[in-house]
This record gives structure tokens, sequence and C-alpha cells, in this order.
């Protein structure tokens, strides 16, 4: 027996029978056929030069003219669940326009997994806003969340009988800070008070979503966020608690019902005045959900630089963080320049349960970019499976602790468009070949199958 096949085994008889594993995707990063939709602020980032190697969404992966595949690449790999996302400009192309056709797509998608017996968890947002609502302010315009609490009720009209999990967004966080306080993502506008506003209007839009989606019988809803535990000594306590707060805590609060906190106004009165939040929609926000995602990649390491250096480019993610502080991720890391750590994600899930207690958690994404070769035809990922092995280890540890933890589910399932950095930067279990669109499992695929496999033969 190989060494992955006994790490499979091993970690297959250490699940809870019902605990899901299933493997992610998002619209814009693999669909392709953008001529079939409408724009979205993604496209115009990349025809600005926004993604490093010129990658665009045509074709990505190909995935709306392959998708019958792609299904059957995940009933080999015997996953319970298929995390994915809608395009909104593809079912919604203009105003209230509903696209007959884009529905469609989404409608053989979800029946492809049902006939597969691969349950559909459907993401409505993961970051591909049309254009033409960013031409009206995007995520900082007072009527985005109206907007998508229509876009949520079309969808769940459409689908709310046969999607197993609804999540209203993904890394909201990202959306806000990556794509309006600083110009690393779309839309590319570089203003902290922008960052902020997006922040509040998304967790707002989040709220009517919820509430939409309840309203069309959709029973088993949440959110994602991309959470994470912040490490450094104690001298930089400060500034780990600020940036705590915006990656992790302000989020945690809203849905919890605690609202705006004190450190939080004090600490970006400089950048914006937080009068415009009102109190009927801070308690729309904190509804209940059912259950809360977690992608989880890697911890935020702090270190101390000398001199009076202004942060960098990236703590710029976090407006108002003291200065004189500096990112500092540990070896190994990914190619992204990630640090790996497992006992991060213990720790995540563990202050998670505490923030939010009584929520159901799921690991929603966790994976890494690693410099994968093809060669005679095979990629064996090694240093993959050691990720995914140190992770779930970690997540099953947690449940071992009582955490209640119901789902993992790896990203990704394919090889895609890396937002930013294009197709150089590959997170796949499959192999993708864009000039052919072949599809090649890698190792890690076939250690995730084995796990899959063995789990349901001991069922």
């Amino acid at each position: 027996m190989f060494h992955h096949q006994q790490r499979a085994r091993e970690l297959a008889q250490l699940t809870p029978p019902d605990f899901i594993f299933g493997t992610a995707t998002s619209s814009w990063q693999i669909e392709g056929s953008s001529k079939t939709r409408a724009s979205s602020i993604w496209d115009d980032f990349s025809l600005a030069g926004g993604i490093k190697d010129g990658s665009s969404a045509d074709p990505a992966c190909d995935h709306i003219n392959r998708f019958e595949t792609d299904l059957d690449l995940l009933s080999w790999l015997n996953v319970d669940a298929y995390r994915f996302s809608v395009s909104w400009p593809r079912v919604m192309p203009s105003g209230d326009l509903v696209s007959t056709a884009g529905l469609d797509f989404y409608d053989r998608l979800i029946d492809g997994l049902l006939a597969r017996n691969i349950k559909p968890a459907l993401t409505i947002y993961h970051w591909d806003l049309p254009s033409e609502l960013e031409a009206k302010g995007g995520w900082t315009w007072s009527g985005i969340s109206d907007q998508f609490a229509r876009y949520s009720e079309v969808l769940a009209t459409k689908f709310a009988d046969r999607v197993e999990m609804w999540a209203t967004l993904n890394e909201p966080w990202v959306s806000a800070f990556l794509g309006y306080a600083t110009n690393i993502h779309a839309p590319g506008r570089n203003n902290p008070a922008d960052g902020f506003v997006a922040s509040y209007n998304l967790m707002l839009a989040h709220g009517k979503s919820l509430e939409a989606l309840r309203s069309n019988n959709v029973r088993n809803a949440g959110t994602v966020l991309n959470l994470t535990t912040i490490i450094s000594d104690d001298d930089l306590a400060v500034a780990r608690s600020h940036i705590d707060l915006l990656q992790n805590r302000f989020w945690l609060d809203l849905l919890a019902g605690r609202g705006l906190s004190d450190e939080l106004i004090e600490n970006t009165k400089s950048i914006l005045d937080w009068n415009f939040v009102r109190h009927d929609e801070l308690k729309l926000i904190s509804k209940p959900i059912d259950w809360l995602g977690i992608n989880y990649y890697t911890p935020t390491r702090l270190s101390r630089v000398s001199g009076s250096v202004a942060v960098g480019q990236d703590l710029a993610l976090y407006p108002g963080t003291p200065k004189q502080v500096a990112f500092n991720p540990l070896p190994p890391t990914t190619q992204m320049g990630w640090e790996i750590h497992a006992p991060s994600l213990l720790t995540t899930l563990q202050q998670t349960a505490a923030r939010l207690p009584g929520v159901p958690l799921y690991i929603t994404e966790n994976g890494g970019a690693f410099p994968d070769e093809l060669i005679d035809g095979h990629i064996t990922d090694y240093d993959r499976v050691d990720y995914f092995y140190d992770h779930i280890c970690a997540a099953l540890n947690a449940i071992e602790q009582g955490i209640d933890l119901r789902g993992y589910f790896a990203w990704s399932l394919l090889d895609n468009v890396e937002w930013a950095e294009g197709i150089s930067k590959r997170f796949g279990i499959v192999y993708v070949d864009f000039e052919t669109q072949q599809r090649i499992p890698k190792l890690s695929a076939q250690f995730l199958r084995e796990i899959n496999l063995i789990r349901k033969s001991n069922l």
C-alpha cells in the first residue's frame, strides 16, 4: 500500500459517518463563455491589465461546455457535495432582466449533480459583480443590497427544492478590502473608506438575501467568511487585535448581533463616520443562519519592522493598522507565499465556535497552490497531499474537542484562473491543460478519492 493510501485509510476511519466531504469552484474562475453573459467587474479588471499573467475569463476551464465531464470527475472522486457559485451577470444580465439561458445552465448542472447523488452547495455571490452595478457604485452604492435580494429571490424561486446548501456570500472581506480599499482585486478601487462601506453593504446584502431565501422555502442557508488566526509577539498586541477585528470579529460580531464594536469605531474614526448604519439593518444582518462556512488557507503572522517604516501594501488591507508592522510568513509556504500551518486551522475553528456559538461550521475552502509538474501524464503533488492530510487532521481534532464541524470542501476541483494571479497559480486537484482543456487528476485527487471510497465502504 502506498503512503498516501495509508494516510487516506487513517483519515477515513477517523471521520464521523455523517461528515460531508466535497470540493469547490467559482463561476468566473472556471466557466468561460463570457460572450453568453453580461460583463462583470473581473472582465473589466482583466481588460485593464489587472491580472499578472494576462489571463482572462476565456476560455478559463470552458466549464460551460464541459460541465458533464466535470460532473463525471466529481462522481469519480466520490464526493458527498460540490460547492459552486452562480454568475450574477449570467443570470441577471441587466437590471431586473432574467436570462432564461443563464438559469438553464445551472438547472442542468444541479440536475446533473443530483443524478450522481452529489449534494449541490450553491454560493450566490463569488465576486463577479455585474459591471452595470459597479457603474452605479458597486458595493458602495446604497441600492446594491436590494438588487442582491432580487437576484437571490430569482435563484431561490428556481432552485430551492433541489439545492442542499445555500451561501449568500463568499469572503466579503476580500470583496471589500482587496477590491475597494486597495486595487489588488476588481473593481480596482483604492480608498479605505470605500472598503468599510463595501463591508457593511455586503453584510446588509447578506441579511436581505437571507430574508429572500427564507421567503422562498430555502431551509439550509448560511454564508462564507475567510477567517484565520493572527499570530504575533505580545508587543504587537494592539496591531494583532486590530487585524483580528477586521479579518474576523467585524463579520462575526454582525452575525451574532453584537453590532459595531467601540474598538472598530475608535480605530477607524480618521477614515469614516459610521453614522450611516441603522439599528433595523443590524437586526436584519443578525438573523439566524443555519451554518457558517470558513475558508482557511494560512495564518496571519506579524512581526515588527525597525525604524519608522509605514505598513506595506499587504497591511493596507487592514486600514488603521499601527505602523512598524509587517507580515512575516514562516516557511514552508505555498506558491502564493502563504505559510502552511495546519494548527492555525484548529485555533481558527476554536475561536469561531466561541464567537458565534451554536452555529454549525463547515470548512468551505482549504488548499494550496504548488509547482505542479506534468511528467509522463502524471502529477505527483505530494506537497498538496501533505497539506490536505495535515489540515484534515486538524479538522478532525476540532471535532474531537467538541466543535460542531460538519464538512470539508477542498479548494479546488480544477486548476483555474486564480483571480489577479491568473492561470500561473494552480490550486486544483485536477490538472487542466489550458491549451487543450484536458483534465488529469493529480495524486491529491487520488488521495481524496481514497478517503471517500473507504469512508463509504465502511458505512
